[in-house]
């Protein structure tokens, strides 16, 4: 998998916080939950089905790419990015809702500045 676009939404393998490859880790970032409740499914799921499991965890440390070094701007930026990647149709409408928000604010300046009122207001400060 290497050579593809490194993205905030991607699944990666987190060797910062990882105990043996960063699979767990990794998982836990993605899917917003306790790096501690996915090595705990991952010891029973080990303990319940070794060969499999085994497998699967040497599986995903060949495929997933450990992940790369994101330079977030803010914590809410960091939030904005994992609420993406869990609820995209909810991250779409919030920025829908401030996109909206936004346009009707530029409308409202624009119907300022081509009003009479701000030629007025133009006019006394050239005075």
């Amino acid at each position: 998998m290497t050579g593809s676009p490194q993205r905030p939404t991607r699944l990666y393998r987190n060797r910062a916080r990882g105990k043996v490859t960063g699979v767990c880790a990794g998982l836990a970032d993605y899917f917003g939950i306790s790096t501690f409740i996915v090595r705990l499914v991952a010891v029973m799921a080990l303990l319940m089905f070794t060969f499999p499991t085994l497998v699967c965890y040497f599986l995903a440390t060949i495929l997933i790419d450990p992940a790369p070094e994101f330079t977030y701007h803010s914590e809410e930026e960091k939030e904005f990015w994992r609420q993406v990647r869990l609820k995209p149709s909810e991250s779409l409408s919030r920025l829908r809702h401030k996109f909206r928000d936004q346009e009707q604010r530029v409308r409202s300046m624009e119907a300022f500045v081509t009003s009479s009122e701000a030629r007025l207001h133009r006019e006394f400060r050239e005075l």
